[in-house]
């Protein structure tokens, strides 16, 4: 692909050397020797990347930064400065330039920095072009956003949704991951077939076999009629094996072998079935640990780990949570018959502070309570749950502020952080644990699970 790269620099010298070094990499190179000359080009080029001076006459580098941010947001910018004026350089960076480099520079530099930023760009092109690609009754929760982690994620659907290859989603409960993969089934070449979804820690071990195999009349007690099974309900399309890693190890034998040769067996038929699905899977659970533990199969991981796609948590992509919050806001308002048209800064700073453990789930559930009781169009900062404000951005951070010490084991820490929210959410649901699970966005299973391995003991359960 042929990009084309604006360079600004009231030096012509310095404009034909840099035109010099990026056509070597067959970049198209414009040059400007001030601010307004550079908007000009912008007006009638399609650029892809501007490296502009700090220091120019008339329009200078930071106010042609604040103009390209205001007219083309998505455009980045690596801003030029001399070693003196680094500081200035970074502040720049604060401002929306994608980099900078300082004079005088070396060319294998120049060439890294321009690199990354050309990727950049094409990242951006590659959503634009897939969100274009989306009608309005396509859209889906999950594709709301535009942080860096996040379109690395949109690319990933973007690149494998018309194949057929196995996809394993991971990433802490709530992150949306069966969003995803009904996004990469109805942009996929299965589009047209079903899409059937399975919580692998919702049924019970003892009927999960049957749940995704099915089972002839007669086969236990109980089965009293013949019974499609998932794989089979999934033929020609895709099944989606959400929470796979609580999948029971005799089980797994099984699901293994139907990914391997596309065929399974009732349960009381000894007849094979041939199936054709695509299958995504799904998980909170590090595998690798889990096959380490001898808890899931190695083999399995690496026939479902073919594509895998890691799905950010909400508290590393901050700037995601506005977005979505007015998404929610807007649909949740107009399926309740109430026109929310947005959020107080005081709202939106509160729920920026907030570290969401329960992740995007846990939003939505937030943003619906706070749609019932606005009085107004607008979402107020005493509209949301009490427990945002619980505990400070400060309290998170203060262990790695500056004096004091950091703890030495980061799983015992993070286990720490994990508890506290466990017996907040237990203190606020009096004991009920399908309460407490569903408040900070998990299944019971999962919970009982973090229970168990934290060691929290519920003496009483208050009904």
């Amino acid at each position: 692909m042929t990009h084309n790269v604006l360079v600004v620099d009231d030096e012509p010298k310095l404009c034909d050397l840099l035109a010099s070094a990026l056509s070597q990499n067959g970049i198209n190179v414009f040059t400007a020797g001030n601010g307004l000359h550079a908007l000009k080009v912008l007006e009638v080029e399609d650029i892809d990347l501007v490296i502009s001076d700090w220091r120019m006459p008339g329009m200078d580098g930071p106010q042609l930064l604040a103009e390209i941010k205001s007219r083309f947001p998505q455009l980045p910018v690596i801003v030029m400065t001399a070693y003196s004026t680094v500081k200035n350089a970074v502040q720049s960076m604060r401002n929306g330039a994608f980099d900078y480099i300082a004079k005088p520079f070396d060319i294998d530099e120049l060439d890294i920095t321009v690199s990354k930023a050309l990727q950049f760009r094409d990242i951006l092109k590659d959503n634009q072009r897939m969100r274009a690609e989306l009608d309005e009754h396509q859209q889906i929760d999950s594709l709301v956003g535009d942080s860096p982690s996040f379109r690395q994620v949109l690319h990933a659907i973007d690149s494998v949704r018309e194949s057929n290859a196995t996809i394993l989603l991971t990433g802490e409960s709530g992150t949306g991951k069966e969003m995803v993969a009904r996004a990469i089934h109805k942009h996929g070449n299965r589009a047209d077939k079903p899409f059937v979804a399975v919580n692998c820690a919702a049924i019970p071990e003892g009927l999960l076999e049957s749940e995704m195999f099915g089972h002839r009349k007669g086969a236990f007690t109980g089965a009293v009629t013949d019974r499609v099974g998932r794989f089979q309900q999934a033929d020609k399309g895709t099944l989606f094996l959400d929470e796979i890693g609580e999948m029971p190890l005799a089980l797994q034998a099984k699901i293994l072998r139907a990914l391997q040769e596309r065929v399974i067996e009732p349960v009381g038929d000894p007849r094979e079935r041939k199936v054709d699905v695509r299958v995504i899977a799904a998980t909170n659970k590090n595998l690798l640990d889990a096959v380490a533990n001898k808890e899931f199969r190695e083999d399995l991981y690496y026939r479902l780990n073919v594509f895998p796609i890691p799905l950010p948590a909400l508290r590393e992509r901050v700037e995601d949570i506005a977005p979505l919050a007015r998404h929610f806001a807007h649909t949740l308002g107009a399926a309740a018959g109430k026109r929310i048209t947005g959020f107080s800064p005081e709202a939106l700073q509160a729920m920026a502070n907030y570290s969401w453990p329960g992740n995007i789930r846990e939003l939505q559930n937030c943003v619906e309570r706070a749609t019932i009781v606005a009085s107004g169009a607008v979402i107020e900062d005493n509209d949301l749950p009490a427990y945002l404000f619980a505990s400070s951005p400060a309290s998170t951070s203060a262990i790695l502020s500056e004096g004091a010490s950091v703890p030495p084991d980061l799983d015992a820490a993070l286990a720490e952080v994990e508890k506290a929210y466990i017996l907040a959410a237990l203190a606020q649901s009096n004991g009920v644990q399908a309460a407490a699970a569903q408040l900070i966005g998990i299944s019971e299973r999962s919970f009982w699970y973090r229970l168990k391995k934290l060691g929290i003991h519920v003496d009483k359960i208050v009904r």
